[in-house]
C-alpha cells in the first residue's frame, strides 16, 4: 500500500471535473446527422448517378444538415412545452394566491404552510418528509371535504372536537350517550370542557348537554354528579330517559356549533366510536337542530337520588303503622 487515500487511484486524489451533460447529447446529434449523410452518400452510389461525387457530397451534407435541424427543433419544442407547463403552474400558483387573499382565511397562514413545506423537503430527512406529507394529505383531504359539505375519519377526533370549541361565538348543543360516557373521565374530556369554560367566558357562549339514557334506573349517582359537574363549569345540563317518551326515538352522540356545523360518531359492535363525521349541509344541521329542541324539551333536571327507607337492624321488630 502506498499510504494515499482510499478512492484516489492514480490522480493524487484530485476528483476529476464533472463533464458537462449537455456535451453527450451534443456529440449524439452529430454522430447521428454524420450516419444520416454518410447514409445518403452510400445510397446515391448505389444508384449510380453519374453526375459525379459533387451531387451525392452535396445531398448528404444536406440531409444531414436537415437531420440535425430537426434534432434541434425537436429538443427545443421539448424545452418550449416545459416552460409553458412552468408557466401554467406559475399562473395557477398567483390565481390561488389572488383567492387566499380575498378570502377570509389570512393568505399569510397559507404562506407559513408553503414555506414550512419547503424548508422540510430542503432539510428533513426521509421520515421527517413522509410524515409531513401524510400530514398535508390529511389537511388537503380535510378542505376538500369540508368544501363539499362533510368530512370524516376513523374513530373519535378529539382534536376536531377541542378545536371546533375554540372557534364556536354562539351556541353550543350536544347530546351523549352511553356510548362516550366513558370519555368524560379522560384527559381529552378535560381539555374539552376547560376550552367549553374559555367560551362561556369570554366570548358569551350558550353551551346545553344532554345526557341520554334509555331507563329510569340508569340514571346513577355518578351520572348526577357528572350533571353537576358541567353546571359548575357554567354548563345548562339535563337529563332525558328514552323510555318516558312515546316515540322513544333512538340518538346518537352529536354536537352542534352555532347552528352550521354537526359533529357526529357513530358506534361500533363494542359500542365504541367507530367513526366521526363532519356534516355542514344546510338541511342536515336544520334536522340536528329540530331533533335537539325536541329531546331538550322532553328533558329533566337530574335532581338528588331519592331517599330509600334504612332497611331495619337484625334483632329489631318492623315498624307497624298504626290504623
Amino acid at each position: 500500500m502506498n499510504g494515499a487515500p482510499l478512492g484516489a487511484g492514480n490522480n493524487n486524489g484530485q476528483v476529476p471535473p464533472q463533464q458537462d451533460p449537455r456535451f453527450p447529447r451534443l456529440f449524439l446529434r452529430i454522430l447521428l446527422s454524420a450516419a444520416v449523410g454518410g447514409g445518403t452518400f452510400l445510397l446515391t452510389s448505389l444508384l449510380g448517378v453519374d453526375d459525379g461525387n459533387i451531387w451525392q457530397l452535396t445531398a448528404s451534407i444536406a440531409i444531414g444538415s436537415a437531420a440535425l435541424i430537426v434534432q434541434y427543433l425537436v429538443a427545443f419544442g421539448e424545452r418550449f412545452e416545459k416552460v409553458d407547463r412552468r408557466f401554467a403552474e406559475i399562473i395557477s400558483a398567483t390565481e390561488l394566491f389572488s383567492k387566499v387573499d380575498g378570502s377570509v382565511l389570512r393568505s399569510e397562514e397559507v404562506t407559513r404552510l408553503v414555506l414550512g413545506y419547503t424548508k422540510l423537503r430542503e432539510q428533513g430527512g426521509d421520515i421527517v418528509q413522509a410524515f409531513g406529507e401524510k400530514e398535508l394529505a390529511r389537511l388537503a383531504k380535510l378542505m376538500e371535504g369540508l368544501s363539499s359539505g362533510s368530512a370524516d375519519c376513523p374513530g373519535e377526533n378529539h382534536e376536531w372536537l377541542i378545536d371546533i370549541t375554540d372557534c364556536v361565538k354562539m351556541t353550543l348543543d350536544a347530546t351523549s350517550t352511553s356510548v362516550d360516557r366513558d370519555f368524560w373521565y379522560s384527559g381529552p374530556a378535560e381539555r374539552y370542557l376547560v376550552a367549553q369554560e374559555k367560551a362561556i367566558r369570554r366570548r358569551g357562549v350558550e353551551i346545553r348537554r344532554l345526557f341520554v339514557v334509555k331507563e329510569p334506573n340508569e340514571l346513577t349517582e355518578s351520572l348526577r354528579e357528572l350533571c353537576e359537574e358541567h353546571k359548575r363549569r357554567g354548563i345548562d345540563a339535563r337529563v332525558l330517559v328514552r323510555s318516558s317518551m312515546a316515540s322513544n326515538p333512538k340518538v346518537n352522540d352529536f354536537i352542534i356549533f352555532d347552528g352550521e356545523l354537526c359533529y357526529e360518531t357513530s358506534p361500533d359492535l363494542q359500542s365504541n366510536p367507530d367513526g366521526t363525521w363532519l356534516r355542514r349541509e344546510e338541511e342536515h344541521v336544520e334536522d340536528r337542530v329540530n331533533q335537539f329542541d325536541e329531546l331538550w324539551a322532553a328533558a329533566t333536571e337530574p335532581g338528588p337520588e331519592p331517599q330509600r327507607d334504612p332497611e331495619p337492624q337484625p334483632g329489631t321488630a318492623p315498624t307497624v303503622a298504626s290504623g
